[in-house]
């Protein structure tokens, strides 16, 4: 393999992990983005033709929803050279500046664009950098782009045998990536990226130059699969893999509800409010390779879906999740969701969008509240938002048993309406609560 800080090179080693709180920088974007709800599109599985024109179909009633911001999976062509499955994995990269037949044509892919943006929803791309297709036209035309032992063979990573890495320690090979990004940004006019493992085999300083030239272009979004405090030096939105992961152990039995009020702790100390952290319980990754929500958290779905969309961060759902998705999507192969909805998820998740975009102590960032724990107790977590005046109250039960607590903080006490009910509620100092396994509180005021 070539080595990291790229043999002759003269850039910097930016493989080697630096100290995580010497790049927290705020994000860039806009405050109006801070209260934006993130869906992830899976273009193949959406409907039953597997194309961006069906999906077309589907877009006013994300907007009824209050999606604000589309993320779709890669939509160029797949290679075919060691595909996995029937249609092989949409990470795989053939060509990055054509659309996949499968999905339809670049012409509609502007028109998907068009459209959303007349619905005043933004479209950002998903973005595969660090790898593509053994059968991409730079294999053999510019063999130089690409990682290679000791033997000059181009290499890959684990399993994934369908990919080929590049080596972007090579300046022509940052340059050529730049280039086809901005292809995407001038001729059908997106919002941003989501970057698939933005600092795994790459030099942050890549980012660097693509963030600074695509800029100028226009006011970009950029999301980067990473849990990594650095990264917000170019992205302005990064994921929280921690509030996933423990959440799923807490749903799964392993951990209290103590330990996520630890970790969104650590993680803000870690981070600060000043960036945008992406909150989810499910993504494709995620449904396809661990499992459904209900396989993760049981009878707690749907309480862990209210603390995504309200502890923290910027929330986000994926295709089919809004309708109680209950299968493991297909990688590889065909898989369409079924939108039969018959516990009627689509009405509770779009009220978690309008507590969350309502609401601007739960917005991302500093434009939001800072989440204050209001209790201490092993199984439920309890915690206020207040920003300009708004204050929003969330006490979870992370348990599946009943759960007596009292509420001590003499700061929440106060008149509230329950956004879930919409009936209004009193709030007194030393108050006991009662809640059910799994049940959940939100309580907001505006003073």
């Amino acid at each position: 393999m070539t080595s990291c800080g790229g043999s002759g090179s003269g850039e910097p080693n930016e493989y080697v992990k630096v100290d995580d709180n010497e790049a927290i920088v705020e994000s860039t974007y806009p405050e109006k983005a801070a209260s934006d709800i993130i869906y992830e599109v899976n273009i193949r599985q959406h409907t039953p033709e597997g194309t961006i024109k069906a999906f077309m179909n589907d877009l006013e009633r994300l907007d009824k929803m209050g999606v604000d911001m589309l993320w779709l999976m890669p939509i160029q062509p797949i290679g075919f050279k060691n595909r996995k499955g029937s249609l092989g994995s949409y990470y795989s990269i053939q060509d990055y500046s054509k659309v996949n037949p499968e999905f339809g044509t670049l012409e509609d892919f502007k028109a998907l664009v068009e459209k959303a943006h007349e619905l005043g929803m933004k479209v950002i791309l998903d973005w595969v950098p660090n790898h593509t297709a053994w059968d991409h036209p730079w294999i053999t035309e510019h063999k130089d782009y690409y990682a290679q032992n000791d033997k000059g063979e181009v290499i890959y990573e684990a399993d994934w045998t369908d990919i080929a890495l590049l080596d972007h320690t090579n300046p022509a090979t940052r340059r050529a990536m730049i280039d086809e990004m901005k292809f995407w940004v001038e001729e059908t006019d997106i919002d941003g990226f989501r970057c698939d493992h933005p600092l795994h085999e790459m030099p942050l300083y890549f980012w660097e130059e693509a963030t600074d030239e695509l800029d100028q272009l226009k006011d970009l979004f950029w999301l980067a699969e990473v849990d990594e405090p650095r990264a917000h030096t170019e992205f302005d939105a990064t994921y929280s893999w921690g509030f996933k992961g423990i959440s799923t152990e807490i749903g799964e039995g392993h951990k209290k509800a103590s330990e996520i009020a630890k970790y969104i702790d650590e993680d803000i100390k870690r981070y600060g409010m000043k960036p945008f952290r992406l909150t989810m319980t499910t993504n494709h990754d995620v449904n396809s390779w661990e499992g459904t929500v209900f396989e993760r958290y049981g009878e707690g779905d749907k309480t862990f879906a209210a603390l995504a969309f309200t502890v923290y961060g910027a929330p986000m759902l994926y295709s089919g999740q809004e309708v109680g998705l209950d299968k493991r999507l297909k990688f590889f192969d065909k898989d369409t969701i079924d939108w039969s909805d018959p516990k009627g998820y689509e009405e509770f998740y779009t009220k978690l969008i309008e507590i969350h975009t309502d609401n601007v102590a739960l917005h991302a960032g500093e434009f939001g509240g800072m989440p204050i724990q209001i209790n201490k107790d092993e199984n439920v977590y309890a915690f206020k938002r207040e920003k300009d005046g708004n204050q929003v109250i969330g006490i979870f039960n992370l348990s599946d048993s009943e759960q007596n607590m009292n509420l001590t903080d003499a700061s929440v006490a106060g008149t509230y309406k329950d956004e879930m009910t919409g009936k209004e509620v009193n709030i007194t100092v030393d108050q006991p609560l009662k809640l059910d396994a799994w049940e959940y509180l939100i309580f907001v005021s505006n003073k």
